[in-house]
């Protein structure tokens, strides 16, 4: 779908243009001076829980919601460069210029090599930018328009994987102030770690031991139980299946399955991506019209892991926001930050409800 042109920035970073049919050749050389890219980051592994922590402590001077008219994420205009240097796109991609992880990580020393593992910071991190209109939304983009990020999306997770030492690719969207974003252009991430989060480690093992215990996958059972249900369904088409799980976690949360199971989302059909792009642009409205304001989010895609334990994997996108009325925030407070103990205000069947009804 459309036409796909690579080229490099002024500090060695790739960036990829993704365009539709018909666009015209978009501008490949980056004029600026631009100083060298940090490879300072490191990974500390913590022994109480078992899980890498990620030090990037040069992402204290990145750019900090600047005004629109020097957004670094809009196309270059008018005598001003940006991160893109051509004055219009359809769906870019980069290497963040500020990268909590690198390909090109430097060695590091350890702190408590009794007790606490430390590696170079091995990764990749990319930007997506869904549209060179500053002031547009996922949510506002053309049905032909979002199918291309999802186009993005597979190329990313396609390419990210084949890379040396990456054992994850993560691709996500944080939208709005409340969530901590930098940067209010419409855009999204994808991070290509060197080792599987601990999200999916956990939910893969529960996979596992459902796999053995029943024989089925509990991603499919979960799908299932809640197309039969029907009462904590949004939204759904001939592909896929948007829900409210039975134990959400956040205010607002809704979970996106591919009725057929599928690993990643380069293994999705294109009849699948069609109709992902569809209901996804339906529930993203939906988000906005529950309090007829922009609902800040996550969306975050959960994708096999290469390696051991992605045969339980199910392709699947959970949405989720912590607004949790119209003027109220949800703040994880001490039983969620300081045990991981989730207390919500709110019945998912409630949500459900109130998603379908707007």
């Amino acid at each position: 779908m459309g036409r796909r042109t690579t080229a490099t920035l002024a500090d060695g970073r790739e960036i990829l243009y993704f365009d539709l049919p018909g666009a015209p050749d978009r501008v490949l050389t980056d004029p600026r001076e631009l100083d060298p890219v940090s490879t300072a980051s490191q990974l500390r592994h913590d022994p109480a829980l078992d899980e890498w922590v990620v030090l990037a402590s040069h992402r204290q001077n990145r750019t900090f919601l600047p005004p629109a008219d020097e957004c670094p994420l809009c196309p270059s205009r008018d005598g001003r460069h940006t991160e893109v240097p051509s004055p219009d796109y359809d769906v870019v991609v980069f290497e963040n210029r500020f990268p909590s992880l690198s390909t090109h990580a430097d060695p590091v020393e350890a702190v408590l090599p009794e007790l606490v593992a430390s590696a170079p910071g091995i990764g990749r991190c990319e930007v997506v930018c869904f549209t060179s209109d500053h002031n547009a939304a996922f949510a506002t983009l053309s049905p032909t328009h979002a199918r291309l990020v999802v186009e993005a999306w597979a190329d990313r997770t396609t390419e990210l994987s084949a890379l040396p030492g990456v054992a994850q690719v993560f691709c996500f969207e944080n939208r709005g102030a409340a969530i901590g974003v930098t940067l209010a252009h419409p855009h999204g991430q994808i991070y290509a770690y060197p080792f599987v989060t601990p999200r999916t480690r956990q939910m893969l093992a529960s996979a596992a031991a459902h796999a053995e215990r029943t024989g089925t996958n509990l991603f499919a059972d979960l799908l299932a139980g809640e197309r039969k249900a029907g009462t904590r369904v949004v939204a759904a088409n001939e592909h896929w299946t948007a829900f409210v799980p039975a134990a959400a976690r956040w205010p607002v949360e809704v979970h996106l399955y591919p009725h057929r199971r599928v690993p990643a989302i380069p293994a999705l059909s294109d009849a699948e991506r069609d109709a992902f792009t569809l209901l996804y642009l339906d529930v993203l409205r939906r988000f906005d019209a529950l309090h007829d304001r922009p609902l800040p989010y996550i969306a975050a895609w959960h994708q096999a892991p290469a390696g051991p334990g992605a045969e339980h994997a199910y392709l699947h996108l959970q949405l989720s926001s912590i607004q949790r009325s119209a003027d109220k925030l949800k703040y994880l407070a001490g039983s969620e930050s300081g045990m991981g103990v989730f207390i919500t205000d709110v019945l998912p069947e409630d949500v459900a409800r109130r998603l379908r009804s707007v």
